[in-house]
């Protein structure tokens, strides 16, 4: 709790509410009416910034637990308990040149950006539970810098693709439209809930069996689908656009279904999950809505407190879209719903 001072097996804790300050996430340039990006006014960017918290001393998990830490990731996580965590969610700067509203990230040499990852990867790695799994953000460049790293520390159970219909097209090279996500485990006892992730399609060439029923597919008022197993490819997930009110500026914003996705296959109601890179709030955001425990950790404080009116908002809006009666609909499919 902000201010509180705790004791016990652990030193004293201090959690500092952070002060406000006076930009704004929102540009200046007018929005359509039909934009539903969210903005921060100065009221809400006042509101919202006292719920942020800095931890400065040694703490207990339930004095973390559903909050947002408006500091820098090395400086948070080595008050941390260990073995706390039971999810990892990393999206961090890929190996490009990218502003993030009030900072930028530049472009690093091949193995400055490895020894940046591999410096901060070893201080998280004492927080993961052994049952604990990793998912990890890349895309093509940084993929493959970065995987010999995971392969030191975890056992890389796959690799997940995925397609983001956003890019700039290219007049001498092929568009670049897809991400990585890496799946990494820490030891061989994991959870992963397969029946939690499976897909809907729609089905464009039904099969029957010689009775005439369906053959593996169901038929309602809807249309005709049938409900498979997850791969690790996923072409079904709509990156945030100025329609969705998930959407905020935030410039690599993940869609709250890709994140619905790896903490329903890999977490149970009740776990710990932690983003140490948490941007606009995408991975607290869902664990509100499918009962997990978060911890997000955010260095700007714009973005922090655009995850702060996201939470507030989830209570509310608590659906994900394009995920509803317990499956992932294809893109596009949902019978009721636009753009799932």
């Amino acid at each position: 709790m902000p201010g509180v001072i705790l004791y016990g097996r652990f030193r004293s804790v201090s959690l500092k509410k952070r002060p406000c300050r006076a930009i704004f996430v929102s540009n200046s340039k007018p929005r359509a009416p039909q934009n539903r990006t969210l903005i921060l006014s100065a009221a809400e960017k006042h509101t919202y910034g006292q719920r942020l918290v800095q931890v400065k001393q040694s703490t207990e998990l339930n004095q973390l637990l559903d909050r947002t830490l408006n500091q820098p990731m090395a400086e948070a996580i080595r008050y941390f308990p260990a073995a706390s965590v039971d999810l990892l969610i990393l999206d961090p700067p890929y190996n490009r040149s990218k502003r993030y509203n009030q900072k930028t990230f530049n472009q690093l040499s091949t193995a400055t950006y490895q020894n940046w990852f591999k410096a901060w990867l070893a201080e998280l790695i004492p927080l993961l539970k052994p049952t604990a799994t990793v998912y990890v953000c890349a895309d093509w460049q940084s993929s493959t810098l970065i995987y010999p790293l995971l392969r030191d520390h975890f056992y890389v159970r796959n690799r997940i693709t995925w397609e983001r219909e956003k890019g700039r097209g290219a007049k001498r090279n092929w568009k670049n439209s897809s991400e990585d996500i890496w799946f990494c485990t820490c030891s061989a006892d994991y959870v992963f809930n397969v029946d939690a992730v499976k897909l809907k399609r729609r089905v464009l060439a039904p099969y029957r069996d010689a009775n005439g029923s369906p053959k593996d597919w169901d038929e309602s008022q809807y249309g005709r689908f049938r409900v498979t197993c997850p791969s690790n490819l996923w072409t079904d997930i709509s990156v945030p656009f100025w329609s969705m009110p998930e959407n905020t500026d935030h410039p690599t914003q993940k869609p709250e279904k890709l994140i619905a996705k790896l903490l329903l296959a890999s977490s149970q109601a009740g776990d710990v999950v932690l983003d140490p890179f948490l941007g606009s709030g995408t991975t607290s955001v869902v664990a509100k809505k499918l009962g997990r425990h978060y911890i997000g950790i955010e260095i700007d404080h714009d973005f922090c407190c655009l995850a702060e009116k996201r939470l507030a908002l989830a209570d509310q809006q608590p659906q994900i879209q394009g995920y509803d009666d317990g499956f992932f609909w294809e893109r596009n499919t949902h019978p009721y719903r636009r753009n799932a």
